[in-house]
């Protein structure tokens, strides 16, 4: 057993100064993106694109993304979640929309949404055992008043 450990040691030994003599790969010479003179030089956000293209604000409500929360089975359900919401200076409405998954959603007013961010979602996801968020496109779907 003891030439047997130490066949082992030797081996791992060899491996080790073999692996060591060979040559390290040299890195492959990566041109800066500042050498490409495309069209685009910087990377910019999408809304950052609509507004040069002089889409204005009000243009832009239609194509506006909301957040819709739910997927709840139960009306006595949404209708807490809206409480709850509301205790959170959250103004949301049932949808009207409809959507693909099945249950009661509510909309998130846009002025709103900026208040749910990931933990308040994650804690609402607690109380709520069912709840679902997704973001989509407003349009179809009547103005909060």
């Amino acid at each position: 057993m003891r030439w047997l450990f130490l066949l082992l040691v030797v081996l791992n030994v060899f491996y080790y100064v073999w692996h060591q003599q060979e040559a390290p790969l040299r890195a492959k010479d990566v041109t800066p993106l500042s050498m490409y003179r495309g069209s685009q030089q910087d990377i910019r956000l999408l809304s950052e694109a609509s507004d040069e293209s002089g889409v204005g604000q009000g243009a832009r409500r239609t194509g506006q993304d909301c957040l819709f929360l739910g997927g709840l089975a139960r009306e006595e359900a949404i209708s807490a979640l809206q409480q709850r919401l509301v205790a959170m200076n959250v103004r949301a409405q049932p949808s009207q929309k409809d959507l693909t998954e099945p249950g009661y959603w509510l909309r998130i007013a846009p002025e709103s949404q900026r208040l749910l961010g990931d933990a308040q979602l994650q804690n609402l996801s607690k109380e709520f055992n069912e709840l679902k968020h997704k973001i989509m496109l407003c349009e179809g779907v009547a103005p909060l008043e």
